[in-house]
């Protein structure tokens, strides 16, 4: 048996995730853009009208927890607890994430000429710079970014030489940390943690389904100890009719005295209000097991009778139970266990963390920048005529955007630097309180886990004695309920031969009604010990089929 999809109970009827594509593929446009829709629907219960068989819902024990596994609204609020460590794992991925930035802006100023070099009575100018950039953390450490950049600029000044001009400049930027921050295994800390926590998520998950699963079982029995009370009760009913019968028949024959009719009227009474308050146990236990399989969600298979086909009588061999292994496999089984020792190789991350945040943070950075200009050439014959005007235009090179690129490309007028920086913590108290509480965290968790196994240890061995005093109760149960059924037959011939009063008949069938009563409870007890060791031991799950994914 399989457990459903994580959200197999909710539809989302949206695409929840944004930005799955990368840029520019025509998808990522649409996830980005696309309006968002947060409206959920709850999926109807499935596979109920699969287990209907003549008008009644009939449940084994492995189709009820099919069932339960699929349709159980407290499971799927559980199977929805991974998703958040799960979303996590991304976002540690996010740091890595490149980024392209674009900017574009455009200025127009008119100023008042103030001296004879402004080149115009009023200086009109537009400036257009545009740049472009591409800039990425990798998992080493190491922070890189590709940046291009471009002007235009125009002036009614009569001195400009470049009119528009055009530069342009393309630039290569990197920073490698050396203490701080560096090697790949410091910096995917933050996702090894994620996955860790993811783990622990599953395990947690895990633990609490078997909890869960365990709750659901138990409402199974209830129903069968109900049912098996109730028919308790209505035996009890029908014998008490009987032995009422024959005293009648005895008081209408003169060998009975009116006096003594009302004892075993008095115990069909009794029997009667058994088989009542049985009836009503059984529709409490019967509602209760609707809800764990969502029937109660569903109008037409909620008022259909149940039928469960598990019963009491198979016997259950205990012999084969040693508590040590027992434990020796809750120890290597526990999903509680597994997400406490989970929590130490969390601690130990968060150590490695603290003690890099304890190193200085000395860097190398390096740029390396290329450019061009270009634009319309004005040349004169000086800067000024004799009149002290802005002398003649002698030549006009025509030029564009095209020369600075190629100029820029060229490689002729580069720029290239080369540096290191330092940040050194004269005393880093933060750092330190980190490292402080990393430590008792993994003192903290190492102490949690020798509990939980000490815990373990002791459920482990209550769970298996509980079983073995189960076993020899039912034992003793059924030689009780055979002792009861022969002293009630010898009491029925003592009474009809006339040498024993009625009330030694009618304690006889109260002693049979008890011993009957304490066998059903023994064998349930016995189911629920055996239950509940399934449940300390952790193999709840594989015992009865149910995989998590």
């Amino acid at each position: 048996m399989t457990s459903r999809p994580l959200l197999a109970g909710i539809l989302l009827t949206s695409n929840a995730f944004a930005q799955l594509s990368s840029f520019p593929k025509p998808s990522y446009f649409r996830e980005v853009f696309a309006r968002s829709q947060t409206k959920v629907e709850l999926r109807d219960p499935v596979r109920l009208k699969d287990f209907v068989v003549d008008g009644k819902l009939e449940l084994s024990l492995k189709s009820y927890l099919e069932l339960v596994m699929a349709n159980n609204t407290d499971i799927q609020l559980e199977l929805l607890t991974v998703e958040t460590p799960k979303n996590a794992i991304q976002r540690a991925m996010g740091s890595w994430d490149p980024q392209a930035t674009a900017r574009f802006s455009s200025t127009r100023s008119t100023t008042a000429s103030t001296d004879a070099l402004a080149g115009a009575g009023t200086v009109v100018s537009l400036s257009q710079p545009a740049s472009f950039s591409y800039s990425q953390i990798m998992p080493t450490g190491t922070q890189y970014s590709v940046s291009f950049s471009g002007s235009k600029f125009t002036t009614n000044s009569s001195f400009s030489t470049l009119n528009p001009s055009l530069a342009t400049s393309l630039s290569f930027n990197f920073t490698q940390p050396l203490l701080r921050n560096r090697g790949l295994y410091v910096n995917r800390i933050p996702l090894m943690v994620a996955r860790s926590r993811y783990s622990i998520a599953g395990y947690t998950l895990k633990s609490s389904l078997i909890s869960l699963v365990a709750s659901a079982e138990s409402a199974y029995w209830d129903v069968i100890q109900a049912r098996e009370n109730l028919r308790v009760a209505e035996s009890g009913e029908k014998t008490a009719e009987e032995f009422l019968a024959l005293n009648q028949k005895s008081l209408q024959l003169g060998a009975l005295s009116p006096l003594d009719i009302y004892v075993p009227e008095q115990q069909l009474a009794n029997a009667k209000l058994t088989v009542a308050q049985a009836q009503l146990s059984l529709i409490q236990a019967e509602n209760a097991l609707r809800k764990q399989i969502g029937a109660d969600l569903d109008p037409d298979i909620r008022r259909l009778p149940i039928v469960v086909t598990e019963t009491v009588d198979n016997p259950i061999d205990s012999s084969g139970l040693e508590p040590e292994a027992a434990v020796q496999k809750a120890l290597a089984s526990r999903p509680d266990l597994k997400a406490a020792m989970q929590n130490l190789d969390v601690d130990d991350l968060s150590l490695q963390s603290a003690r890099n945040e304890l190193l200085p943070n000395l860097s190398l950075t390096g740029t390396y920048t290329t450019q061009g200009i270009g634009g319309i050439v004005y040349q004169r014959t000086n800067v000024f005529d004799t009149s002290g005007n802005a002398s003649q235009i002698v030549t006009t090179i025509p030029g564009g955007f095209k020369d600075s690129l190629s100029e820029m490309f060229g490689f002729g007028f580069p720029v290239y630097s080369f540096g290191l920086n330092l940040t050194l913590p004269i005393r880093s108290k933060a750092a330190s309180a980190d490292m402080a509480d990393a430590v008792v965290s993994k003192k903290r968790d190492a102490l949690t886990l020798r509990n939980t196994q000490q815990q373990i240890r002791l459920a482990v061995l209550n769970a298996v004695r509980t079983v073995e005093g189960s076993q020899e109760q039912v034992k003793l149960a059924l030689t009780n309920q055979d002792y009861a059924v022969k002293g009630l037959d010898a009491e029925n011939k003592k009474f009809q031969l006339g040498s024993e009063p009625a009330q030694l008949v009618l304690q006889a069938q109260t002693a049979l009604t008890q011993a009957e009563s304490s066998l059903v409870q023994s064998q349930i007890a016995l189911r629920r010990s055996m239950l509940n060791l399934l449940m300390q031991t952790g193999e709840l799950l594989d015992a009865r089929g149910i995989i998590v994914k």
